[in-house]
Parts: C-alpha cells; structure tokens; sequence
C-alpha cells in the first residue's frame, strides 16, 4: 500500500457542509472524493473537468470598464440607476 500524507485545504463552511452532502450522496467521503479528483489529475495531466471564464472578465465588459475608468479621468461621469437589461432585446 502506498504511504499516505495529511493535507490541510481551507473551505467556505457552507461548501464544505455541501461538498459533505454531495459525497455522502456518492457513497465516499471527502478524502476519497479528493482523492480520486487527485488521481484524475495526475492520469490527465490537467485539471479534469472544465474552468468557465467568469463572465466580469469578459473582453466586452473589460472595455467597458476601461471606457468608465477613462471618462473617470477625464471627469465625464454620469449617476444613473442600475438597470439590469437582457442583451438580447
């Protein structure tokens, strides 16, 4: 049998009471869930599942938000109230 290691990783107590519940649901543990996301890692050589971009990062917001910082600088703000718009209409 391989020799084991502890690990200490830190988790918002929520996700960790949900992480607990979704594992309990899979029949393992945490340990065994961590585990097995290590091995695929490793087999992988990559992190196993899809990273979506955060949507704030997007190129179009990051001009937009470099477009307010500009008109910032130059003194052209404007106050309005956030209107939340579906960018399909």
């Amino acid at each position: 049998m391989a020799q084991t290691t502890n690990l200490t990783i830190r988790l918002d107590s929520q996700d960790k009471r949900e992480l607990e519940k979704l594992t309990s649901s899979f029949g393992m543990n945490m340990t065994t869930f961590f585990s097995i996301y290590v091995k695929q890692a490793l087999k992988q050589r990559k992190i196993p599942f899809e990273i979506a971009e955060d949507p704030f990062y997007s190129a179009k917001n990051q001009e937009r938000l470099d477009r307010s910082i500009a008109d910032a600088q130059m003194g052209k703000l404007t106050l309005h109230e956030l209107i939340e718009v579906d960018d399909d209409e």
